[in-house]
């Protein structure tokens, strides 16, 4: 299990890195209402991607050990140009899609939704090394085009980053569906089990009660995390949303870690029934997690304002600090979230995770409404915060009761410590 929390990790900060080398380079490159605009139309992006997530994402790693791979892929697929088409057309009757780009939006988000679903696949067949080439994929060869079409063909424009995006998802979908296709040809459960005989209309609607609860839980969560931009850019405009989203992304860089535990926690927890071995698993990649992310946090921190402003993006992101600060408890609040949370959905108790994430979009609405039009980006990012941190403080209450957990369980022991001995000793 560490072995591939290893292996997952280290796909994500490389993947990471090229993502925060990009932030400089778009920052230099398009200013900072250029960022701005990129961050409303990856917004718009995440928050259609979890619409579709209904059938796909982590309804399909839960699904994937019930019933094979050949009747759930076209549920999945299918669903992934219906939620588009629902996302899109919502956001653009709301006015929330930026001007001039609802087609680039609506195709963006089919490729890149194929391409979650075909990691997905994978990493319900435990096939981990072909999850995180996926995900590089997709996440890491934006930068070498973007570099390509910003300083060989001298495009320095954001339409040259919608084209990136384009090509990107579109190579990570080939390779992902040809490293799937073996699981399409040849089916490797027996023809014979009772649950291969079920008729999809019954195993649609199974996934769809499972998978509304888990929509639902993420729509409430991105809403969370990105529902902000569109509030600031409504009261403070393009430029200021530059200045957050870069700020966030920064931030978000600790997520790296909670989120590839999370994805290796889940898998592990949807394979066994046994409520002991599901509350063990969580406790101990939830002290690995806190203590990691905390410590990357601190490390962000600590970097001076005069390293952004004058090496690593130009002095039209004055502040940014600030937002960084504002930000940082809820980074690590959320980042301890994903890991308590993910053991209800991976139990299939999805409704508690949902509860969570509604609370957070509750709180985050008072807050943003408050503090956003008084104190524009940093009142985001503390409104952000609180968000989170109440988000925690749910999930967290609903995990202690329902383990019968105390304190101490939370606390490092000395059998943790040989446990991570152990797995890294083996590897």
């Amino acid at each position: 299990m560490l072995k591939d929390i290893l292996e997952t990790i280290v796909t994500r900060y490389l993947i990471a890195i090229l993502n925060l080398a990009l932030i400089f380079i778009n920052a230099r490159v398009l200013g900072i209402e250029g960022v701005g605009l990129i961050g409303i139309i990856w917004a718009s992006i995440s928050i259609i991607v979890m619409v579709n997530g209904v059938l796909g994402g982590s309804t399909i790693v839960y699904f994937i050990n019930r019933y094979p791979v050949r009747m759930i892929f076209p549920i999945a697929y299918a669903w992934t140009f219906i939620g588009s088409t629902i996302g899109c057309g919502f956001m653009g009757l709301s006015g929330l899609l930026p001007q001039g780009y609802f087609m680039d939006i609506y195709l963006i988000t089919i490729l890149y939704s194929l391409v979650v679903a075909n990691s997905r696949f994978l990493l319900g067949k435990d096939r981990v090394k072909a999850f995180n080439l996926t995900n590089m994929l997709q996440g890491g060869l934006l930068f070498f085009i973007l570099i390509y079409l910003y300083y060989i063909m001298e495009k320095k424009e954001v339409g040259s980053y919608v084209g990136a995006l384009y090509l990107t998802n579109g190579i990570a979908f080939l390779i992902s569906l040809a490293l799937l296709f073996p699981y399409l040809r040849k089916e490797g459960n027996p023809v014979d089990k009772p649950e291969n005989k079920k008729p999809v209309y019954s195993i649609l609607r199974e996934m769809f009660q499972y998978g509304l609860w888990g929509s639902a839980d993420n729509i409430a969560e991105t809403c969370t995390a990105r529902l902000n931009y569109f509030f600031v850019e409504r009261f403070a405009g393009i430029a200021s949303v530059g200045l957050l989203d870069v700020g966030t992304k920064i931030s978000e860089s600790v997520w790296n870690i909670s989120r590839s535990v999370a994805y290796i926690e889940y898998n592990r927890i949807a394979k066994t029934d046994s409520v002991p071995e599901q509350k063990k698993i969580t406790l101990q990649l939830f002290k690995v997690t806190f203590i990691a992310i905390t410590a990357v946090m601190i490390c962000i921190l600590l970097i001076p304002e005069w390293v952004f402003t004058d090496y690593l993006f130009s002095p039209e992101f004055k502040g940014i600090k600030k937002v960084i600060a504002a930000l940082s408890v809820g980074i690590i609040m959320l980042g301890c979230n994903t890991i308590v949370a993910h053991y209800f959905i991976g139990s299939g108790k999805i409704k508690y995770s949902t509860a969570s994430s509604c609370v957070g979009l509750i709180i985050l609405l008072i807050a943003g409404s408050l503090l956003i039009p008084a104190y524009g980006v940093t009142g985001s990012a503390i409104s952000t915060s609180i968000a989170f941190t109440c988000m925690f403080a749910f999930t967290l209450s609903l995990f202690i009761r329902s383990t019968h957990s105390s304190f101490k369980d939370f606390l490092v022991t000395k059998e943790d410590v040989e446990f991570i001995k152990l797995k890294l000793s083996r590897k």
